[in-house]
């Protein structure tokens, strides 16, 4: 999500950053540059001249501060505007109305409508225990409303039952009632799509919702479609009226320029996107969050937030168990790659972390992808349980039939052992450390090496935090040091939080893990 962009404004923020002085001329070579890489990132040059205009404005305008360089306030400006282009505060889905609150899903042929509704439906049943009902107003495509049923029962979720040849409007009409009737919280309908905007289509749009009277329209646009998504929700904001955007496949837009555009132009905020195919794979959009991403500041929130959805306390515990006694065998190996797999991999966790995107791509390029992990479990899984115990029974033969059944060699399987002999030794020098599991460990040198103190060696219960406490959190660790695209504080600009560039074992040249103890 926003590689590009992110590469581009990077390399000319960090030239301006280590300059002492800036002239008015600088400044404005700075700013041709980021306004040809928000064009080249597919921005709308209506919303990139007003972007680089508000910025040239308080730049001549600012008072720079002695104890900050011209070069940083440059910066912060920039980062300031691209908070406000993408709307000062994130805003989630609106459930303040009389049940059943109805929620239309608009949008063409294509963009994700029918999976978005089983995404939305199951993170409203999850998240916040709402009892949802979905329906399928899409008669013309075939096998749109069984798609529905499909994701319906996958999820667990009421779908409305399908009666052959009723119109739109009336399955709309039929979906409220039911509703009514069930004791739903919410419904959800998923309202038929064209390849291209024409007025039959906007005619439907405009009597279904006025039918079913609905309390959000969100409209589904894909990020990939550039300049022709703004123009999409300009046409469907003028005809319909929409509340609010959600944006699909963001995980596989490099540019991003229509996140940043839409926005903007229609004024409505961006509430959802989707971040991968898998039915949880749906975020809260938070512009902050998302312009320090961009400027290579990290989301330490996002990462603390990802952590403790994804640590499973009463494994840590048994874990914190078994390293006491000095204990680490394959199994725990394995479930510490899974945990890291859930939070999204290596690369996921890099991007999050304050001046660290750039090492995805030296890690993609040293074969440390997220396929690494994937070949690690598949070995372990090919074991049998008294192997998976006891590692020292894998002699010759055995590491022989794992390899076939794992679809690797024998060089992979020495590598993990090598690995997991490391850590195990690791893992007994950490054993008189409360709160076990090395992801749990890594977030709290992480949080240590940041200064925040509230994180301690292990992690907050954030479920019982509000988004002002996690905010506080945030500027914890911007008051701790951290700078764009300077690293983390303490470390020189490289390395990993805790282990002051120790390796990490069986995996080559790579920084070692946050919290993390050196190997004597």
């Amino acid at each position: 999500m926003f590689e590009t962009l992110q590469d581009r404004l990077g390399s000319i923020l960090n030239g301006l950053t280590g300059r002492g002085a800036l002239s008015e001329a600088d400044v404005s070579a700075a700013l041709r540059e980021v306004r040809r890489a928000l064009l080249e990132a597919d921005v709308a040059l209506e919303v990139v001249r007003s972007f680089t205009d508000a910025v040239r404005e308080k730049a001549v305008g600012a008072e720079i501060l002695k104890s900050i360089k011209p070069g940083q306030m440059v910066v912060k400006l920039v980062h300031d505007e691209l908070v406000n282009m993408l709307g000062a505060e994130g805003v989630s889905i609106d459930l303040n109305a009389a049940a059943p609150v109805v929620i239309m899903m608009v949008g063409l042929q294509g963009s994700g409508k029918t999976t978005t509704s089983g995404k939305i439906a199951n993170r409203l049943k999850t998240r916040d225990k709402k009892k949802v009902l979905m329906a399928s107003l899409d008669t013309r495509r075939p096998a749109a409303q069984e798609q529905l049923r499909q994701l319906g029962v996958q999820t667990g979720i009421d779908t409305l039952p399908v009666i052959a040849g009723q119109s739109p409007t009336d399955i709309a009409a039929r979906a409220v009632q039911a509703a009514k009737l069930g004791g739903h919280d919410v419904v959800i309908l998923d309202t038929a799509g064209r390849t291209h905007i024409d007025e039959p289509l906007m005619i439907e749009m405009a009597e279904i919702k006025r039918k079913s009277n609905p309390h959000e329209i969100l409209l589904v646009a894909d990020a990939l479609t550039g300049q022709d998504a703004v123009n999409l929700a300009r046409n469907f904001d003028d005809r319909v009226g929409i509340t609010g955007l959600v944006l699909t496949r963001m995980d596989g837009d490099g540019r991003g320029g229509a996140a940043l555009s839409m926005r903007a132009v229609t004024g409505k905020p961006i509430k959802l996107i989707g971040v991968g195919e898998k039915m949880g794979e749906l975020e809260e959009f938070h512009p902050r969050r998302v312009a320090d991403r961009i400027l290579g500041m990290g989301d330490i929130v996002s990462l603390v937030e990802k952590a403790a959805e994804n640590i499973d306390a009463e494994k840590a515990a048994a874990m914190a168990a078994k390293m006491a006694k000095g204990k680490f065998d394959l199994n725990d190996l394995a479930d510490q790659l899974r945990q890291m797999q859930k939070m999204g991999g290596m690369g996921g966790i890099m991007g999050l972390m304050p001046g660290m995107a750039g090492m995805k791509d030296k890690m993609s390029a040293a074969g440390l992808d997220d396929k690494l992990f994937g070949r690690q479990i598949a070995i372990i899984n090919s074991m049998t349980k008294a192997e998976r115990a006891n590692p020292d029974l894998l002699k010759h033969s055995r590491k022989k039939r794992i390899a076939a059944g794992s679809g690797t060699d024998a060089a992979d399987i020495n590598k993990l052992l090598k690995m997991h002999r490391q850590m195990a030794d690791m893992m007994k020098m950490m054993g008189g450390k409360k709160g076990g599991g090395m992801m749990k460990q890594m977030m709290g040198g992480l949080a240590n090496k940041m200064g925040l103190g509230g994180l301690g060696g292990g992690m907050p219960d954030l479920s019982s935090m509000d988004p002002k406490q996690l905010e506080a959190l945030a500027k914890q660790a911007e008051a701790a040091g951290l700078k764009p695209g300077g690293g983390m504080p303490g470390l020189g600009g490289g390395g990993l939080p805790g282990l002051g560039g120790a390796k990490l074992p069986g995996l080559g040249g790579f920084p070692g893990l946050p919290g993390l103890p050196k190997k004597k």
